[in-house]
């Protein structure tokens, strides 16, 4: 069959609007049921939500809400009814007068208007298809009479609300509030209910974040019928008419920043519902913070910058020939930046005009930027004549750029290396913020769960926490002198640990020794206790046993752990002595409210869950708040200005990982930066440079507000010389010396 023109479509429908309703109740037509009307079952995606109710995640094929017809906002029906089908609850189905009309001006050459009514829409989406055949048409007509007899005007209204597609992958208007305002269909204004009203006549095209022109357009015709109708006054148009409506972007009417949250989570509830899992309308609230969680993607984001900024530029991230065609260059320029797309704010351009003080080039959306000299200082090298190839920035680059607060413009570029950070509630495990990486877009890997990296000397508490079991405490000495481990110790080649800046400070005190990570003190606390005495120690904190070495280089982290098993770690010191199982999702409910799944935390504290003597953890906390007020994190207890803060600063062999793991209160904390393909940070870049700022731009607002935190000394620790000591080893009067030669023993004898 051939399509019709629209002139003969709409005489069809006249014939069929006079005919049909005095015809045989028998149908014509081979009809289909309704069930899909009667039971109608909206495929509603997968949502995922923070813990206070923010959005940060949307998956399935259809954005979509139900929003019961009760629910709709009277203006929004009168919106889309006065531009849609005014006589909706006149007619039987299909509107006579209506189809009259649009013959009418068909004829005349008058204004276009369409001549289906919402009935005979519902019936074309649920079941037929939008090409414009006779035997289309006559099912479609048959069809709304049919639905008219089966179901009420209001029900109508409210399949026709929540299934119309209105543009930006988004169907209903419950959806569409949000994608395109970013509320509640409920919160909308007069002016917004018009611009959505207007949207089912060509919702691809003419919608605001597509063509705001034409969507705008659309909305005053709104506005105007709903006047000459009568369902607002004259101020209300003006008012409407006057708004200044703000869209959200494409792409945030959702928090971007938990991506790997949301994908966590996803996956989650795929392998429980498999395909249902987009369509069923499953909502996932989890337990994170919205606030700590943007935290948590703005201290990862600018300090990995900031690393990248110290390290230097490393050229363009692509070249292009630009043809001397205009059409054909702004063709390429358009091609070549969507294989770039946007790292928040770092765009992607195309430099057009290089010289070494400016630059001209060209953003995805077509505008032309300029860069001048202080734009353009920190790739000063890439702009020299004699410059590498692979580093000089010519026409055709493709270079990032950044904008500054002024409207200013400068030379940027994707970093390379890799981040992780996340934070537990260390009393019940609940996650509080998570960040995989520094762009989701560009790599899914999550470093936190899946990232096996060496912590360094962020293992070193847990060798110290195995040693006050053994009757060290805090104020042990050890000889912090060159150490040469023997072939009998090691088995195999001698070994000589060294410090990391190279300085020997003799007789100290193993809180020191932490304080300052000092690589040979803590091998000969190791040796002292034992490699296997250390390692079946470990599993109590949650480390797997299989990717930790039974040797002395235990001491200085050689094994594997991920960011999460270190706060889990970690956040046994926190909670004084328990082990906490991680957990995400807070509850699940579907469509209809129901709750499918529900955590039920219970916080730290039943003696028999204890892994941990809360002595232990009290003494070794001791001496992590040292590490943060005069050892290698002393930076975090100037810049948040507390004292209430613990923790270890970690630097692999060679600088390829840099990690902070520390708390205080409930919230325990891991940073960690490092390149997926293993190779230096650089010489001079250690824990404290790379993952401690991260930690406290964190730290900064997560604390914010919260009153000092004071852990009392539990029963069975008494302080002995001004430290902590377990009471049965103080009064059995234990050694306080730890592997000090004879001569240096003479020397702090000597010493005044």
């Amino acid at each position: 069959m051939h399509p019709i023109p629209a002139f003969f479509s709409r005489l069809l429908l006249l014939w069929a609007v006079v005919v049909l309703p005095f015809a045989s109740t028998a149908a014509p037509l081979d009809l289909p049921d309704l069930d899909a009307l009667v039971d109608y079952r909206p495929k509603i995606p997968l949502r995922v939500y923070t813990s206070d109710n923010v959005l940060i995640g949307e998956f399935g094929q259809e954005r979509r809400d139900f929003v019961p017809i009760q629910d709709i906002p009277l203006i929004q029906k009168q919106a889309l009814l006065a531009i849609e089908d005014a006589r909706f609850y006149e007619h039987g189905g299909v509107d006579f007068k209506g189809v009259a009309r649009a013959v009418l001006a068909d004829l005349t050459g008058g204004l276009r208007q369409g001549a289906s009514t919402i009935t005979m829409q519902v019936a074309r989406d649920f079941f037929l298809t939008k090409e414009k055949l006779f035997s289309r048409k006559l099912t479609e007509v048959m069809l709304a009479y049919k639905i008219e007899r089966t179901l009420t005007k209001d029900q109508i209204l409210e399949l026709y609300m929540n299934q119309i597609y209105l543009g930006q992958r988004a169907y209903g208007f419950g959806n569409a509030a949000r994608v395109y305002f970013g509320k509640p269909l409920k919160d909308l204004s007069l002016a917004q209910a018009a611009m959505l009203a207007g949207l089912p006549q060509a919702p691809s095209t003419v919608n605001p974040v597509v063509n705001p022109k034409r969507a705008r357009q659309r909305q005053l015709l709104v506005l105007q019928r709903m006047r000459e109708l009568g369902y607002i006054t004259a101020a209300q148009l003006k008012q409407a008419q006057q708004e200044d409506i703000r869209v959200i972007a494409e792409g945030q009417s959702y928090s971007g920043h938990a991506q790997y949250v949301a994908e966590m989570v996803r996956q989650a509830m795929y392998a429980q519902f498999k395909e249902d899992t987009y369509t069923r309308g499953i909502v996932v609230t989890t337990t994170l913070v919205q606030a700590e969680q943007e935290a948590a993607y703005d201290a990862v984001r600018r300090n990995v910058l900031a690393y990248d900024q110290r390290h230097g530029y490393r050229g363009p991230e692509a070249y292009v020939a630009l043809p001397h065609s205009g059409a054909e260059r702004q063709k390429l320029i358009d091609a070549t930046l969507q294989k770039h797309p946007a790292s928040d704010r770092l765009v992607a351009a195309v430099a057009i005009s290089v010289t070494p003080k400016a630059v001209r080039a060209v953003l995805a959306n077509g505008d032309e930027i300029a860069l001048g000299a202080d734009g353009l200082r920190w790739a000063a090298a890439a702009l020299a004549p004699k410059a590498p190839a692979a580093l000089k920035l010519k026409a055709g680059s493709v270079i990032r750029v950044v904008q500054d607060s002024k409207g200013r413009w400068s030379v940027a570029q994707l970093p390379s290396v890799g981040a992780a950070f996340v934070a537990l509630n260390s009393q019940t495990g609940a996650y509080r913020a998570l960040v995989g990486g520094f762009d989701f877009n560009a790599s899914q890997f999550n470093h936190v769960t899946q990232a096996w990296r060496q912590p360094g000397s962020a293992m070193k508490p847990f060798i110290y926490s195995a040693a006050l079991e053994k009757g060290y405490s805090p104020g042990t000495l050890v000889n912090d002198a060159p150490l040469t481990l023997t072939p009998q110790e090691t088995g195999g080649q001698p070994w000589t640990p060294q410090n990391d800046d190279g300085v020997y400070d003799g007789s100290i005190t193993l809180r020191t020794a932490l304080a300052k990570s000092k690589n040979v003190a803590a091998v000969r606390l190791l040796r002292a206790i034992t490699p296997q005495y250390a390692h079946d120690f470990l599993p109590r904190f949650g480390f797997d046993g299989t990717k930790q070495p039974v040797n002395y280089t235990l001491a200085l982290g050689t094994g594997s752990v991920t960011p999460l098993q270190m706060a889990g770690a970690y956040s046994v010191f926190a909670n004084g002595g328990f082990q906490v199982t991680p957990y995400l999702i807070q509850k699940v409910t579907d469509t209809r409210g129901t709750v499918l799944f529900e955590a039920k935390p219970v916080a730290v504290g039943q003696e028999s869950d204890r892994v941990l003597d809360a002595r232990n953890a009290f003494v070794t906390g001791s001496m992590l708040h040292e590490v943060t007020v005069s050892g290698t994190g002393a930076s975090a207890s100037q810049k948040l200005a507390r004292q209430d803060l613990a923790g270890k600063t970690g630097t692999s062999s060679d600088a390829f990982d840099g990690w902070f793991a520390g708390y205080s209160g409930a919230t325990t904390a891991v940073a960690w930066m490092g390149y997926d393909d293993p190779q230096s940070l650089g010489g001079r870049e250690f824990g404290a440079t790379l993952a401690l700022p991260i930690w406290i731009d964190f730290m900064r607002v997560a604390l914010n507000g919260r009153p000092p935190n004071q852990t009392p000394p539990p029963a069975g620790v008494a302080q002995v010389q001004g430290d902590w000591m377990y009471d049965e080893f103080a009064n059995a009067g234990a050694v306080r010396t730890l592997d000090l030669d004879i001569l240096q023993r003479f020397k702090d004898w000597l010493s005044p």
